[in-house]
């Protein structure tokens, strides 16, 4: 499993997904859409101006890579550890 395809499948879904999370925020009533959560998971966002949705985007990014980080080296430790079982 290669890192670097992990980080940019995990990153690319994280911001795909925040933008359609604001596209519907945008469209939808004031109870139904998510910048609360944003604002608490996404350092520097608020809802919503230009920088504030780079800002956005940028950290979905970055949780992305950190998430491969994470798993990717933990995958293999345990994957090794299945095979030679």
């Amino acid at each position: 499993m290669k890192i670097s395809a992990v980080g940019n499948t995990l990153s690319l879904f994280l911001a795909i997904t925040f933008v359609l999370c604001v596209g519907w925020g945008l469209v939808a009533p004031e109870n139904l859409h998510m910048h609360q959560a944003w604002q608490n998971l996404l350092p520097g966002f608020t809802w919503i101006s230009l920088p504030s949705f780079l800002i956005g985007l940028a950290g979905a990014y970055l949780y992305g890579w950190y998430a491969a980080l994470v798993f990717v080296p933990l995958y293999r430790f345990f994957n090794r550890s299945a095979v030679s079982a």
